[in-house]
């Protein structure tokens, strides 16, 4: 599986330490920015993976700044793109599961290292159900896209 990962500032050291957690565990992890701790705007880096993953270049993508927030409000702009916010594993396997989430966003100053490798491995290893509801539902969402 090959997954993009990015940052802001905020989450730039975060980052990094899921960058090699996601190596450790074998995962083919593209760091796409930015390479240092300068003041950078998130939504360049939201934008940068959101598209990456919507083309196929990657089959998901993690985001982090200091909530998350901002770039899953930024990364849902790309036609495409389900991003998910998570602070625990519950919510990361839910938002696999049931809303096939394709782009996972944590906050840096929400969650700290040990629980974000934790919401990354379970967001990963669950896939979508694929039940009829939910595939539903997720049509549902992209229905404003033009799917």
């Amino acid at each position: 599986m090959r997954i993009a990962i990015a940052s802001d500032h905020g989450g730039f050291y975060l980052k990094g330490d899921l960058a090699l957690f996601l190596e450790e565990m074998g995962y083919s992890c593209h760091d796409l920015g930015p390479h240092n701790a300068d003041a950078v705007d998130y939504p360049d880096y939201a934008r940068k993976v959101a598209t990456a993953v919507a083309e196929g270049l990657y089959h998901v993508g993690i985001l982090v700044c200091g909530t998350g927030q901002g770039m899953a409000m930024t990364a849902n702009k790309v036609k495409g793109i389900r991003a998910a916010v998570c602070q625990d594993t519950y919510s990361a396997r839910m938002s696999r599961e049931h809303n096939d989430a394709n782009v996972l966003c944590l906050g840096a100053r929400v969650v700290g290292p040990g629980l974000a490798a934790d919401i990354v491995k379970t967001w990963l290893e669950a896939e979508f159900s694929g039940e009829q509801r939910h595939s539903r539902r997720v049509a549902m969402i992209q229905a404003p896209e033009g799917k």
